[in-house]
């Protein structure tokens, strides 16, 4: 079976597009050789900044023959419908069969289609897969029709074996197939011809080129580690900037340079994001103090004075980019020691959204809820307050007008210039965590405080103006922010009803940011968040104080619970994809949000892991099926005789040994269970709950529920009431699958 290799040559294709047209490539090939026919064994994919490879592997030589056979239309129907069945065969009617049907006869059509030769096919959709290639941006030039990333200079194509190599013909738009390609732009630009793909990466490289972005990656991270190491220093290692440079070089050459010293007291996160963003140079540090020191570049080309005009340059324009970003930090920091109140007063001219108001309303309301949060997370409220008003202010900063990506890292340097305590710095930088699934969770009370409130904030604005995710639109990123809340509460053990903080923020949204009584609608607010009063309560307490409701209160009257709900009920959904993905079920945690207490996200988890870790004993399973047996059975009876069995067993009417050790079992259960849940044991809980398998077992073994006699028949029937009871003490074990 002979091997395909296939290079598009071009000019330079950014390297952000690298990846993922490799993988296209590799797809849209192999997809069309196989639907046309032809098996492969093995393919794969390569990028440099000038060619796209694909190499595939025991490619067969031709298709396989096909015969279909299709059923038509009645040999009586109109001529329509048989010219139509023609039509779709690209058969003429005397080449169709007449065949017996239950109905009478039909026309058939037999098609065969000969088998092709592997070079017809590979161009054929070769042709189809460059015209359409999905670029996210293309460009035609010259008088051509074809669209391609950048100019297109020429295509190998070549089918080898043991008995040659042969040139798969193809011409695209003037562009004729062959068997060459070139090397380095600058160190070998010649032409050469390839025999096959080891041929083919042998010559590159010999020709300084080297095909694989991952060899590209590792020979950049040696040398760059070791020109760090032998200057006593230590290479930042950043994997992103580490495959962006490796698709921007054909023949990678680090070259080290020095940091000058009039910037080294510039924060390392602003040298290095400088250098990565404008630069593409890596960070070195000096690995005693931490501080960022020099920096690595990687040269596309080797030169006689081994790089030094190439470093002379690049610290040349270094110098200039890091000239900007110490005016930005030195101005920055002369606002930052005069309180910042530039800062803030800049932030009401600046809108977060036409419906939510300014940055500072949302400042406002952030550092409201964020004192509301403190004590239920250790956290001393006046410095969370403070935290949240002075979180957002680097948004006005030079610096992160500059650097988006430092907002709240600078907030926090410029926090600790003002003066303010560590904690309130730390919660500016660490406010807007988690961002994602693996970023890492605040844990400092303030910090936890503030982010949370940051959040919910953000949720609740987007719920009260009805801005919800909707299918696979998330504009504002409100699943993230429902996500960064779950991972907070969870992964710092916070207990807290998210219900009572949703309620009270959205009532902030709808009160606007200047309420004609601040301090009393603040009062009412914490109070509310404190107690849990909404809803009618709030109504009734309010219409009881006023005769006539000012306006600045009709939002805490007319306040709509729904919208609670709902929010609640979003985070319960991304709960549940979170919970997932950490391996607990999905029914298991549908049985824990039929409970009571399904606001406090903490609890709920509690409750899911022992129930799982239950349901995963041969005890817990079995108990679930007679749970359910028992359930069917009273649900049952009770729809047949219109009553609820539910005014307690009584013992004395326990006829088999088996009964008996029920109730005794259910006592010793009850006795266990109760003093658990109220202390939230629930792994204890469950164990207690778990030992009524075997009773219950025996008791559905031995005995006959509908027994003839009434007395006992009811008895029996509030046993039964007495077993589900039990069960959904602890968990709605009606919810589990099976």
């Amino acid at each position: 079976m002979p091997d395909l290799l296939i290079e598009l040559f071009s000019e330079e294709i950014p390297a952000r597009m690298q990846a993922r047209a490799r993988e296209d490539l590799r797809k849209l090939m192999t997809d069309g050789l196989v639907e046309a026919g032809l098996t492969y064994a093995h393919a794969a994919g390569f990028s440099t900044p000038r060619r796209l490879t694909l190499a595939v592997e025991g490619l067969t030589a031709e298709s396989r023959p096909v015969r279909e056979e299709r059923k038509g239309p009645a040999t009586t129907a109109p001529a329509a419908a048989i010219e139509g069945f023609l039509r779709s065969t690209g058969l003429t009617l005397d080449q169709l069969e007449r065949r017996a049907d239950k109905k009478g006869e039909v026309w058939f059509a037999v098609i065969e289609r000969p088998g092709r030769a592997a070079p017809a096919i590979i161009a054929e959709v070769l042709e189809g897969v460059i015209r359409t290639f999905p670029w996210p941006k293309s460009m035609r030039w010259g008088s051509g029709s074809l669209r391609w990333v950048r100019p297109l200079h020429s295509i190998l194509c070549i089918l080898s074996d043991e008995a040659g190599t042969e040139v798969v013909p193809l011409t695209v738009d003037g562009i004729v197939s062959g068997n060459t390609t070139r090397g380095h732009r600058f160190l070998s630009p010649g032409a050469f011809s390839v025999a096959n793909f080891e041929d083919y990466a042998a010559k590159l490289k010999r020709a300084h080129v080297i095909l694989d972005s991952a060899e590209r990656e590792d020979a950049i991270l040696a040398e760059a580690q070791t020109l760090a190491f032998a200057a006593g220093l230590e290479l930042v290692e950043d994997r992103a900037l580490l495959t962006e440079v490796a698709g921007l070089v054909e023949w990678p050459v680090p070259l080290m340079g020095r940091i000058g010293a009039d910037f080294l007291g510039l924060p390392a996160e602003v040298l290095q994001t400088s250098m990565r963003e404008h630069q593409k140079f890596f960070s070195v540090k000096n690995p005693k103090t931490g501080r960022i020191e020099g920096f690595v570049t990687v040269a596309n080309t080797v030169t006689a004075d081994h790089g030094a005009t190439i470093l002379k340059g690049n610290q040349k324009v270094l110098a200039a980019r890091l000239s900007d970003a110490k005016f930005f930090w030195e101005n920055d920091l002369r606002v930052a020691k005069s309180g910042m109140a530039d800062w803030a007063e800049g932030l009401k001219a600046v809108t977060f959204h036409n419906k939510l108001g300014s940055q500072s309303d949302r400042i406002a309301r952030i550092a409201a809820l964020a004192r509301d949060i403190a004590p239920m997370v250790g956290a001393d409220p006046d410095l969370a307050e403070r935290a949240a008003q002075l979180a957002k202010l680097d948004l006005r900063s030079a610096m992160v007008g500059e650097f988006p990506e430092l907002q709240g890292l600078m907030g926090m340097y410029y926090a600790k210039a003002a003066g303010e305590p560590e904690a309130v710095a730390n919660a500016a930088r660490d406010h807007y965590s988690p961002l994602g699934p693996s970023d890492a969770v605040p844990t400092e009370p303030v910090s936890v405080a503030v982010a949370l409130a940051d959040k919910i904030d953000t949720l609740t604005g987007f719920w009260a103006i009805d801005e919800k995710p909707t299918g696979s639109k998330d504009p504002f990123a409100l699943r993230r922010a429902a996500l960064g809340v779950i991972r907070l509460l969870l992964s710092n053990d916070v207990r807290l009803s998210i219900d009572r903080l949703v309620d009270v923020q959205i009532l902030r949204h709808q009160s606007g940011p200047t309420p004609a009584a601040p301090d009393l609608l603040s009062q009412i607010l914490s109070t509310a968040t404190e107690h849990g009063m909404f809803g009618d309560l709030t109504r009734h307490l309010i219409a009881s104080a006023e005769k006539l409701v000012p306006d600045w209160l009709v939002p805490v009257r007319d306040h709509n619970p729904d919208l609670s709900d709902s929010l609640r009920d979003f985070l319960h959904e991304r709960l549940k994809v979170y919970l997932k993905d950490q391996g607990i079920r999905h029914d298991v945690i549908d049985a824990c949000l039929a409970m009571p207490g399904n606001c406090d996200l903490t609890l709920l988890v509690k409750r899911a892991t022992a129930l799982q870790a239950t349901l995963q004993t041969e005890d817990g399973a079995n108990l679930v099926a007679g749970f359910k047996r028992a359930n069917n059975i009273l649900t049952q009876a009770e729809a047949k005789d219109g009553v609820e069995y539910s005014f307690g067993a009584d013992p004395k009417f326990a006829e088999t040994e088996e009964e008996r050790a029920l109730f005794t079992a259910l006592d010793a259960a009850e006795a266990a269970i109760a003093p658990a849940m109220a202390r939230e044991d629930f792994a204890a809980a469950m164990q207690a709950m778990a030992t009524l398998r075997a009773p219950i077992d025996a008791f559905f073994t031995a005995t006959q529920i509908n027994t003839d006699n009434q007395i006992v028949r009811r008895n029996r029937l509030n046993l039964l009431h007495r077993i589900r009871a039990i069960c959904l003490s602890v968990a709605d074990l009606s919810k589990l699958d099976g």
